[in-house]
Order: C-alpha cells, then sequence, then structure tokens
C-alpha cells in the first residue's frame, strides 16, 4: 500500500515537473507564474472564505456597507478593461493578426512581448475581480452567490493561467479582448449603480447586459470554431482551442438559462413585480426600479446587480 501510494505520488511530480517544464520561458518573471501552486492555493483561499468561512463570520454581524470603496472598485476596473482591450489590439489584433488562423508568436519581438505582458495583465485582473464575492460575502447578499458567479470566477483565472503559461497570445486570446471590453460596460453599470440612486435613470440597459454577454459568447465560439475548418493552422497548443470552444459553449448555455429565468418567466424579479407582470405582461417599471433578485432599489448601491451579469456570471463573467 505504502509503496503504491509512493509511485503514485513520484508519477505525480513527474507529471508536475514536466507541466513546468514546458511553459513559455518569457512569462517566468512576471508575479505568481513561476509554478501553479500559488495561483490554486488563491483559489481555494477564496472558495474557503466565500462558501464557509465567510458567511460564519457574518452570521451574527451587521453588513458592511463598503459604498465607497465599491464605487472606486468598479471605476477603477473600467479603466484596467479599457487599458487591457487596448493593449491587445496594439499587440497583434489591429495591427498584424488575421482574425482568422493566428498561431502564438514565440519571438522576442516587442509586439510579442507585449502580448505576453497584456495576456498576463489579463489573467491577473481575475484575480482581483474575486473582490466581487467578497463584497457580497461582506455586504451579506448570500444569494447572489450561486453556481454561475462561483463557477465563472474561479475557472477562468485557473484555466487562463495554464493558457497565460503556455500560449500567451494568437488566436486564443481573442476571447480574453472580447471579455475585457464586455468588462468595461459592466463595471461601467456597477459603477454608476454603486454611486447612488440619482444615478437610476442611467441604467435602463441592465437588462441588455446579460444580452451583451450572450454575444459575447457567441463571437469567441464562432471565431474559436474556425480552427476545425482549417485544414492548417499551425496554433499550439490544441488543447487550448477545445477549452475555449468549451468555455464559451457552457458559458452560453448557463446565461441564457439566465436570462430565461430573469426576464421570461420572470423568477428573479420581486414578488410584487412578478404579480405586475403576471397581471399586466409588462414588467419595465420594476426593472428599471428594482433589482432582479432579491431585494429593494437600495440594493443598486451595492455592487450594481446581481452578479448572474457579471460575465462574469460573471461571469459577473465572462
Amino acid at each position: 500500500m505504502l509503496q503504491a501510494i509512493q509511485d503514485i505520488g513520484s508519477q505525480a511530480m513527474d507529471l508536475y515537473n514536466h507541466l513546468v517544464a514546458g511553459m513559455d520561458p518569457r512569462v517566468n518573471s512576471y508575479l505568481l507564474m513561476q509554478s501553479p501552486v500559488p495561483m490554486t492555493i488563491i483559489l481555494l483561499c477564496y472558495l474557503f472564505f466565500t462558501l464557509y468561512l465567510g458567511p460564519r463570520i457574518m452570521a451574527n454581524r451587521k453588513p458592511f456597507q463598503l459604498k465607497e470603496a465599491m464605487i472606486i472598485y468598479n471605476f477603477a476596473l473600467v479603466g484596467l478593461s479599457v487599458y487591457i482591450v487596448y493593449e491587445f489590439l496594439m499587440s497583434g489584433w489591429a495591427t498584424t493578426y488575421t482574425w482568422r488562423c493566428d498561431p502564438v508568436d514565440t519571438s522576442n519581438s516587442p509586439e510579442a512581448l507585449r502580448m505576453v505582458r497584456v495576456g498576463w495583465l489579463f489573467w491577473f485582473s481575475k484575480i482581483i475581480e474575486l473582490m466581487d464575492t467578497i463584497f457580497f460575502v461582506l455586504r451579506k447578499k448570500q444569494a447572489q452567490i450561486t453556481f454561475l458567479h462561483i463557477f465563472h470566477h474561479s475557472i477562468l483565472p485557473w484555466t487562463w493561467w495554464w493558457g497565460v503559461s503556455y500560449a500567451p497570445g494568437g488566436m486564443g486570446s481573442f476571447h480574453a479582448m472580447v471579455n475585457s471590453l464586455v468588462h468595461t460596460f459592466m463595471y461601467l453599470y456597477y459603477g454608476l449603480a454603486a454611486s447612488g440612486p440619482q444615478f437610476q435613470k442611467f441604467l435602463w440597459w441592465k437588462k441588455y447586459m446579460t444580452a451583451i454577454q450572450l454575444i459575447q459568447f457567441v463571437l469567441v465560439s464562432l471565431h474559436i470554431t474556425q480552427w476545425y475548418f482549417m485544414s492548417s493552422c499551425d496554433y499550439q497548443p490544441t488543447l487550448f482551442i477545445h477549452l475555449i470552444w468549451m468555455y464559451g459553449t457552457i458559458f452560453f448555455v448557463l446565461f441564457s438559462n439566465f436570462w430565461i429565468q430573469a426576464y421570461v418567466k420572470g423568477k428573479r424579479l420581486p414578488k410584487m413585480a412578478q404579480k405586475d407582470t403576471a397581471v399586466h405582461g409588462n414588467r419595465k417599471h420594476y426593472e428599471s426600479g428594482t433589482k432582479h433578485g432579491k431585494g429593494t432599489s437600495n440594493d443598486l448601491r451595492g455592487n450594481g446587480s446581481n452578479h448572474y451579469e457579471n460575465g462574469s456570471a460573471h461571469m459577473k463573467k465572462a
């Protein structure tokens, strides 16, 4: 038995060393990119805090307001997202990329190194966005910490760490650029919502955040699907092609379900709003004045809205 355990441990270490040896050497100097262990520990701590420790700490405490912190946080992420989109464009998507078969540039050219840097920055922004859930916990908004929210916020940074380590750039970076563009609008919405009720008149487009997310996943899936119809495309490693296609498809299904539940069946509306919908077939008043989900219009002064629409759901999201 002991020998079997030792053999399994030895094989696991061999696999780990093989994975680390295959990493792109250009990312070694970046924070948290020397090994997958620190990144994995961060995500495990995130899950432990949000699903177990945090709710128990807050059980007998009053919720924190955190209005000013969330305003700064959301608008800072707007600026970061805009910068990431710009860097992706300047690193190839608006310069040398064909938008079809674009393999990873493994050289040390200025443009290739710029792509490596923005790839890492995109991944690191996903670590920052874990604060979305921390704010929920501290404000005792447990109803908004859903499977979709947790899945999106944990799986994307984990998989993208490997993406940056093995393939920083090429056609696999398209979904990161699109996701950053979506997050620009998303965090702008949350920043305005957190700023107070005087900004509610500018938040009429909440419903369309989910539509934007759905469009994102369609674009990502269509773009990556091109690879399957190309006779020769030297994008490596091809594993990421399949992962990105699966990512786009899975999140399209999850967000479509949210759209149906929230806007077709009205299950995310307050009870009075549901009654009004059933009688009058019209819930526009409630979509402009209240949150979709539990709570009242005061919830808009939180992190902005239900993080099913994150991208996040991120997917907030994806």
